[in-house]
């Protein structure tokens, strides 16, 4: 088998962490071959893996104009590596391909109501503008592949509803040995930082700063949660700094920076700044609860990284949510600050409880174990695979493979 991987719309977040875990399961993949389309500047980290050629070619700059050469460019190209699939990574699918393709959808901001509302809200009309232009394209590709897979039953589900197309689940994964190999010690003024005293319930949050991820409604739920306390600090550590030129895409920090000066929380919300993924899980470690207030998700890498490290869970009530933390999450509605507020109190009470392990049910190998079982589906050929791949053991009533149908 020969697969095409479109990487080109992979430049940050989750993107890059689909292509650093699955291409070098493709090369091990001995009955395989990959022709791998990423951007200039990340093809130097994918030559020299077996079995996987890098393609070089000229790319244009810009989101419009990216589309646009996959649209009229890339299909000549897929052509003349002599692929038999192709798999188009990030949200978009080419409407003339040559060869049977399978979609990875995960952008759940093309079909959210509290996005656009936001946009809207803030005055973001250009934003709202492009999401939804963006968003036609999303739900033409769907039309246009032969098979999408989303990262989460929940999003496939919205997938399907949205489109009337079948969508198929495969969970993205999360690789315990890479996450936790790296025992070199914080640098200083990140120890720095985290440093707090004894009577302080430090809260964490792992994003770089957006919209979706509702900011705004935590800092909230932390200044309700300080009222509370009479006798113990709070902390809320952050991922990023607030700072528009610190902060990737379009997105403006103003107003969530006015919001803690009008709080009066500057002390206690603390930005780390970026943290490089090998040091992560020492952050997570010095933490006691991790929260989120995020409106929007299609797979939220953070909690399982979270859960790995043991740590208490209180996240916004999205059906992502549920669906990875289960009983390991305590939930409140999106927008209620006070809700958020009474769920950290809940679990400070119990947050020795312990986390479940998420390693058996999140797994990058399984994941491209089932991408190559569609990919022979399509070309006619099934693979041999073991049944594990399709199911959990009767302790997990969810099958790790979903199909989201009108039935």
């Amino acid at each position: 088998m020969h697969i095409f991987l479109n990487g080109l719309g992979a430049n940050a977040g989750a993107g890059l962490t689909y292509l650093y875990n699955v291409v070098p399961r493709l090369s091990a993949e001995t009955d395989a071959l990959t022709t791998l389309a990423v951007q200039p500047e990340l093809r130097c980290q994918f030559r020299g893996f077996k079995n996987v050629a890098v393609l070089d070619t000229e790319v244009p700059q810009g989101s419009a104009r990216r589309f646009w050469f996959e649209q009229t460019t890339l299909p000549k190209l897929v052509v003349k590596s002599g692929a038999d699939l192709l798999l188009s990574a990030g949200n978009f699918a080419l409407r003339n391909c040559s060869v049977p393709q399978i979609l990875l959808s995960g952008n759940s901001l093309y079909t959210s109501a509290d996005f656009y509302r936001d946009l809207r809200s803030r005055g973001e009309y250009r934003m709202w503008l492009d999401t939804r232009l963006r968003g036609f394209l999303a739900r033409k590709s769907v039309h246009w592949a032969d098979c999408t897979v989303a990262p989460s039953a929940a999003f496939a589900k919205e997938l399907h509803r949205w489109t009337g197309r079948e969508v198929r689940a495969i969970y993205h994964g999360f690789t315990p040995e890479i996450f936790f190999a790296d025992r070199s010690p914080l640098p200083v003024e990140l120890r720095r930082k985290l440093a707090t005293g004894s009577d302080c319930v430090r809260l964490l949050f792992v994003s770089h700063y957006n919209y979706y991820r509702n900011f705004e409604t935590l800092f909230r739920g932390v200044a309700a949660l300080r009222a509370r306390l009479k006798d113990r600090k709070v902390r809320l550590f952050l991922t990023c700094t607030l700072e528009d030129d610190k902060t990737p895409g379009a997105y403006k920090t103003g107003r969530a920076a006015r919001l803690i000066r009008d709080l009066d929380i500057r002390d206690e919300v603390v930005e780390l700044g970026a943290v490089p993924y090998a040091l992560l899980h020492q952050v997570y470690r010095s933490c006691d609860i991790y929260v989120t207030a995020a409106y929007a998700e299609t797979f939220a890498h953070p909690l399982v990284e979270a859960l790995a490290c043991g740590l208490p869970i209180v996240a916004s009530d999205i059906a992502v949510h549920r669906e990875v933390c289960r009983e390991a999450g305590s939930y409140f509605p999106r927008f209620s600050s006070d809700e958020l507020a009474s769920a950290l109190l809940r679990r400070m009470d119990h947050r020795h409880a312990g986390a479940r392990s998420p390693e058996c049910r999140f797994s990058w190998g399984l994941h491209v174990e089932e991408i190559l079982a569609i990919a022979d589906k399509l070309l006619g050929s099934p693979r041999h695979h073991s049944e594990d791949a399709e199911l959990q053991s009767a302790d997990d009533q969810h099958a790790l493979t979903y199909k989201v149908s009108a039935s």
